[in-house]
């Protein structure tokens, strides 16, 4: 159980201070510091950094499919579940940068795998926002798609920017643009 935990203790210091400083940018010293513990200790538990990436990126997963299944049992309106996206993002963030984010900025650096596990992630990330617009289009299926899909990436990005922005400039926009974002869905 102790070593369970240890790992546990090791991916959610990796999340954090890949919302602080990216993936790139942290190694297994700054690991070792923080948790009081050795490099081979975090090496005993994954071997490589890539290896560290991937259960980042699996925890990130798990936190997506928790929230799909959640607003999918939901009887919320389109609004409230895209508020519970804006709030999921602002919570799973914290200070930080969105961890999605701070990976697809690494991107190019980023071993083959991790690459992968990242498009997946952007992948899955967008499918719940077309999930929850697509339940707000009554027009033609086919047009429908197309701008289901152009707006999902239209409220990743803004959400998205407002976390950068209320981090540079420490003013909080998501309020905002939450208001824009809902007026713009119900087009």
């Amino acid at each position: 159980m102790e070593k369970e935990n240890r790992k546990t203790q090791i991916v959610d210091l990796a999340l954090q201070l890949i919302r602080e400083k990216g993936y790139v940018a942290i190694s297994y010293d700054d690991l070792s510091k923080q948790l009081g513990v050795t490099k081979a200790s975090i090496h005993y538990h994954f071997e490589k950094k890539e290896d560290l990436g991937v259960a980042v990126t699996e925890r990130i997963g798990q936190n997506l499919e928790s929230f799909l299944s959640s607003i999918t049992k939901s009887a919320m309106t389109v609004e409230e579940k895209l508020k519970q996206y804006t709030v999921r993002q602002i919570a799973f963030c914290g200070e930080g940068i969105c961890p999605i984010s701070s990976l697809q900025s690494d991107f190019l650096s980023l071993p083959d795998l991790m690459k992968q596990k990242v498009k997946e992630l952007s992948q899955f990330e967008l499918k719940i926002l077309i999930t929850i617009l697509t339940e707000g289009h009554n027009k033609d299926v086919d047009q429908a798609a197309e701008e289901v899909e152009a707006l999902a990436y239209t409220v990743l990005s803004c959400i998205k920017g407002a976390l950068q922005y209320k981090r540079t400039l420490g003013k909080d926009v998501l309020p905002q643009i939450l208001n824009q974002l809902n007026r713009l869905v119900q087009l």
